[in-house]
């Protein structure tokens, strides 16, 4: 009898050795006359332990890691093909206290199932979600959307029902979705685990997404640096065509939604939606001047929803389950769950999807196991390279869109970055201005200017010119980028200067041992 072997194929593996593992297991299975069945699995977000493999027994999967070449003969020998006991044994995956405390809804089939298999996705529960909202009218779907409380979980947590809602009122000959795969802060992939682990899921929720708001054409903007994420893709979206889930005949309902992959031009700046259409439509990346909003007049002059990867893999299981399920996770007005990416100085990083109201000290040392130095946590950043630091004090602040703003940080995009004690918060600072200002489109002056201003007035500060005067001129010119940048870029680089000035300010005082540009 066959026994099936899982091991990862996602980019987080593959760069920690996972072909080689996988080839050496073949290899010695057919040496052995081992009768298995190789499946080449998304990666379960246990970062620690990549690659990690998986055994499935009788009574369950049975995982093993980290697993080098060098490990699988011995694996043979501790006859791991039945769960055999092996020092890098973990036991039944399903029982790993990481995961057994996780509300996976959006990640439910990742490292589960395989990836490019039609007939796997099914049977997990795939394609429910598209054959529900082919039987509702337009105005019905987008309901759901709304029902449910999804908010953009790329950043700006704006509701999806509402964005998707001025798509369907609006009169146009063509209307568009365009996903935002241009996943780039600092600490972040759950995006890219999505489209590697389970791109069906965002395959259906782009479908549905089209069908619920009248548009026939869809494209996924994925950053340059992800090519195994833009390969795995396009195979999906070819299979799904071929199955009938695409094309101009979606289900056989006469409706038609076709999608697209295009590789995005590699720049930050294109992660915000506008610059985002520019560079789709061929053009540079910089942002457009709103109104009109997108959702109006977006790729091309028509009405286009965009929304990033985990919003539309959000979807299926909304409309599967019913906007209600979905709406009963989470607190205030953050509903559902949100797929958070631990890295930094942790033991354990990796991925958490909880519902929100998790707090930061849960996620830090309950997940991310405390520091990985084993030093005392001093700050973490969190929303990307453009997110607050949070000092420890704000440690058991719930995760919360308002409660966050509340205490000047954002959600982001999930990100959490964490820091010890010996981190240099001028540093970071400095870093935060340094990045806008390499990373700008240039087209408004409090951005372009503003950053490059903020890294030499840093540079006083910690050099102790004028240190009191130049802590004012920051601000001010915090408060002129804020106030007065086109896009979030130049508007938020100011919220990781704010907040390391106001909770770690000795950090400005006492010049810190590093060169001073």
């Amino acid at each position: 009898m066959s026994v099936t072997i899982y091991v990862p194929r996602d980019s987080s593996a593959l760069s920690v050795g996972a072909e080689a593992v996988a080839g050496a297991i073949a290899v010695e299975a057919a040496r052995r006359n081992s009768d298995v069945i190789l499946v080449r699995n998304g990666s379960r977000g246990l970062y620690w332990l990549e690659p990690m493999v998986e055994i499935e027994t009788a009574q369950g999967r049975v995982a093993y890691g980290p697993v080098a070449m060098k490990d699988v003969a011995s694996l043979f020998d501790a006859d791991f093909l039945h769960g055999g006991r092996h020092v890098l044994c973990i036991g039944p995956t399903e029982k790993i206290p990481y995961l057994q405390k996780q509300e996976r809804l959006t990640f439910a089939r990742v490292g589960i199932t395989d990836p490019l298999s039609l007939a796997d996705y099914a049977v997990h529960g795939g394609w429910k979600g598209l054959r529900a909202a082919l039987a509702m009218d337009g105005a019905t779907a987008v309901k759901q959307v709304t029902d449910s409380g999804l908010r953009g979980r790329g950043g700006a947590a704006f509701p999806a029902g509402i964005k998707w809602k001025t798509v369907l009122d609006t009169s146009a000959d063509q209307k568009y979705v365009v996903c935002n795969a241009d996943e780039g802060d600092s600490g972040t992939y759950s995006d890219r685990m999505i489209m590697e682990g389970d791109p069906y899921v965002l395959i259906e929720g782009m479908a549905i997404a089209g069908i619920a708001v009248g548009a026939t054409q869809g494209y996924i903007y994925v950053r340059s640096e992800y090519p195994h994420s833009c390969q795995v893709l396009a195979e999906a979206i070819a299979l799904a065509k071929a199955g009938g889930y695409l094309g101009p005949d979606v289900l056989g309902s006469g409706k038609a939604f076709e999608l697209e992959v295009r590789k995005g031009a590699g720049a930050y700046i294109c992660g915000e939606e506008t610059s985002l259409l520019e560079s789709l439509e061929g053009k540079r990346g910089m942002v457009r001047f709103k109104p009109p909003l997108p959702a109006i007049a977006g790729l091309f002059g028509k009405p286009t929803v965009i929304n990033n990867v985990i919003t539309l893999a959000s979807v299926p299981t909304i409309f599967a389950n019913g906007a209600a399920h979905y709406r009963d996770f989470g607190m205030g007005r953050s509903r559902g769950t949100l797929p958070i990416q631990l890295a930094g100085n942790l033991k354990y990083c990796g991925l958490v999807e909880k519902a929100f109201g998790v707090t930061l000290r849960e996620l830090l040392y309950d997940y991310g196991g405390g520091s990985a130095s084993g030093r005392p946590l001093r700050a973490v950043q969190i929303g990307g390279p453009l997110g607050a630091y949070l000092p420890e004090q704000q440690f058991d602040t719930p995760l919360d869109y308002e409660a966050f703003m509340a205490i000047g940080a954002m959600v982001g995009h999930g990100g959490i970055v964490a820091f010890d004690d010996t981190v240099d918060m001028a540093g970071m600072a400095r870093y935060a201005m340094e990045f806008c200002a390499i990373e700008s489109c240039g087209k408004c002056t409090p951005c372009r200017i503003g950053s490059t201003r903020g890294v030499e007035v840093i540079d006083h500060i910690v050099s102790g010119l004028e240190r009191e005067k130049n802590i004012a001129l920051l601000e001010d010119l915090c408060d002129t980028m804020l106030n007065g940048s086109l896009c979030a870029l130049g508007g938020m680089t100011p919220f990781p200067v704010q907040s390391a000035l106001k909770y770690f300010p000795n950090d400005f005082r006492a010049a810190p041992k590093r060169k001073v540009a």
